[in-house]
């Protein structure tokens, strides 16, 4: 693609975590932790669907479309955030977007009608999608290339501990409290920016790069040099993230339908356990999909994890036992999550330092919010054939992700970036 050339770094120690440096390791604590807050700030939603739902007065067909609307907002914002993290530094660029979507959550506590809800989730969207496009150029960028899928998987697998760390404040803050201040503990990654801003400096090739293109020259580059790479990352990343998202934004409202109503019935501690376990999976999936991306290469690891998610979603919608469910839920999110640690390292391996920050957050947040089509439809399904009919449904977007990775994607495994 014109982006890469191959590594020369096979000498090094095969431990990733051996000889590094002082500001690679800032570089992967700023980005797992703010990638940790805000998959948390982002999922509150979903672990409070039914309690805000009943008070502000909309069905579930409304609740997709707000966890949709939401996804579409990370698109702009990885666009408008990953074009800063170009122009003027990744680590300003990430704390200008902890601090977008921080706020964002707080005012979702403040929220009075649906639209004014709908109004705080686009301004956390925002934000969210921001975070991701400064975080994945920082890592890909400071980390050697050989091993640049297992560092991202690694800061990848805190997207588990946010949404298992949402589970737990909704769990203890709601009953206490109600849900209007579990959108205020969102609040608390602000912080945070203020530790990233300080402490994390820019990454050495940025640094380097000289020319700084306008918004206008990257549209270009992006577009026109790069456009058929774009396009292929974006076809399975959509497919891909639809299965995902339509599954795991609908699974705590599964598990919390009366058995009556097709679903397991479980109280709030018993679908807060089953999720925190099958988030377990998910962290050791992404963890597995690095090492196994750097070792077979990015297209078979896709391609063995998207399979195995369109085999392990229906089974799991058709199991009645809260055992077996407990049990089965860690895999079901170990290949339904676990690709997610693929996409920077194969974005920036296909992308110059001039555009990586807007093509990798343009490509990822975009494909995330094509993929906001996926809970709405889940929420309308639902409402005629039940949550569980609709989720079983997901495994066609993991089976298509699978069949564009096979024809499309490039390898490029262990190429040092330009």
């Amino acid at each position: 693609m014109g982006a890469i050339t191959m590594s020369s770094e096979a000498g090094q120690d095969a431990r990733w975590y051996v000889g590094r440096t002082p500001q690679q390791w800032r570089a992967f604590a700023s980005s797992y932790i703010g990638w940790m807050l805000d998959i948390m700030d982002l999922m509150l939603f979903a672990m409070m669907i039914k309690y805000i739902s009943a008070d502000l007065s909309f069905d579930k067909g409304m609740a997709g479309v707000i966890a949709s609307m939401t996804l579409l907002a990370t698109a702009v914002g990885g666009l408008v955030f990953g074009f800063l993290a170009d122009r003027i530094g990744r680590t300003r660029s990430m704390v200008l977007s902890i601090l977008c979507y921080s706020l964002g959550t707080a005012l979702c506590g403040f929220s009075q009608t649906v639209t004014q809800l709908l109004i705080f989730r686009f301004i956390l969207g925002l934000g969210v999608g921001g975070e991701w496009s400064a975080g994945a150029a920082l890592i890909t960028e400071s980390w050697p290339a050989q091993h640049r899928g297992k560092v991202m998987a690694w800061v990848q697998s805190a997207f588990a501990l946010g949404y298992a760390l949402a589970a737990l404040v909704a769990a203890i803050v709601l009953p206490l409290f109600g849900w209007r201040w579990v959108f205020a503990v969102g609040l608390l990654p602000a912080l945070f920016a203020f530790w990233v801003r300080r402490h994390t400096e820019e990454s050495e090739i940025w640094v380097q790069q000289k020319q700084r293109l306008s918004a206008g020259q990257t549209l270009k580059v992006l577009f026109g040099d790069h456009l058929r790479p774009v396009l292929v990352c974006l076809a399975f990343t959509s497919a891909a993230m639809c299965g995902y998202w339509g599954l795991f934004t609908w699974v705590p409202t599964y598990l919390a339908t009366p058995v009556a109503q097709g679903g397991p019935g479980f109280d709030l501690l018993k679908s807060t356990t089953w999720i925190v376990v099958m988030q377990a999976g998910a962290a050791l999936g992404f963890i597995v999909f690095g090492y196994v991306a750097d070792a077979i290469g990015r297209r078979r690891a896709f391609m063995l994890f998207f399979i195995a998610s369109a085999v392990a979603v229906p089974l799991y919608v058709a199991i009645k036992s809260p055992t077996v469910l407990l049990l089965f839920g860690p895999l079901v999110a170990f290949f339904g999550t676990g690709f997610y640690s693929g996409f920077a390292p194969t974005f920036a391996e296909l992308f110059p330092t001039q555009i990586r920050a807007t093509a990798q957050g343009f490509i990822y947040n975009t494909g995330r919010a094509t993929s906001a089509l996926a809970p709405a439809l889940v929420g309308f399904v639902s409402q005629g054939n039940g949550v569980a009919s609709a989720l079983g449904a997901t495994a066609g977007f993991f089976a298509l992700a699978a069949v564009l990775v096979f024809l499309f994607l490039p390898e490029t495994k262990s190429e040092v970036l330009q």
